[in-house]
């Protein structure tokens, strides 16, 4: 027997409110009330979700400069997703934001967990160089209610493919 597959209802889409909308509002600050989440209608299933976002600028927190990254940001879903255009908007509320690069890898992890509660998640940063140095901040969670050994490995084995990568990502950031 064929599975059908339907549309998403208007009820699934009630969250959804920037997307589709003639009347984006862009923040002039750190906005995490902007994000937005609809249903992952195959929460069975253990699938990776990637964003990169080739546009994320945010400001040095002592000097104002304006910092630039390619932002890469990972997750196996449970319940919730981000809907990808409030995902956009919350990137660019960083664009005022005076923070260290870590800093605002971690921040947008953190307030993505908040959102979804993933089962793993990810966020890695390529700053391009400022004064010589670049600086590639990667952050990642397991998430301790979906925690198995398989999960622990990804996440460790994340963080060595992370490691092993270094010389290929600066190479492609500049």
């Amino acid at each position: 027997m064929k599975k059908t597959h339907h549309s998403r209802t208007s009820n699934e889409l009630a969250g959804v409110t920037e997307l589709g909308s003639n009347e984006t509002h862009y923040s002039d600050d750190y906005d995490p009330s902007v994000l937005e989440t609809f249903v992952n209608k195959h929460p069975q299933n253990d699938y990776l979700v990637t964003f990169d976002g080739y546009e994320f600028t945010s400001l040095c927190p002592k000097t104002g400069q304006p910092d630039f990254a390619n932002v890469f940001i990972s997750y196996i879903p449970t319940e919730k997703m981000v809907e990808s255009k409030s995902l956009k908007l919350y990137l660019f509320s960083f664009r005022n934001h005076g923070d260290f690069h870590e800093d605002c890898m971690n921040i947008i992890l953190d307030d993505l967990y908040k959102l979804m509660n993933p089962k793993y998640i990810e966020v890695l940063g390529l700053f391009t160089p400022r004064g010589g140095i670049s600086i590639y901040p990667f952050v990642n969670r397991v998430n301790p209610a979906f925690e198995t050994e398989e999960l622990r490995n990804l996440a460790f084995q994340r963080k060595l493919h992370f490691l092993g990568n270094i010389q290929s990502y600066g190479r492609a950031i500049r």
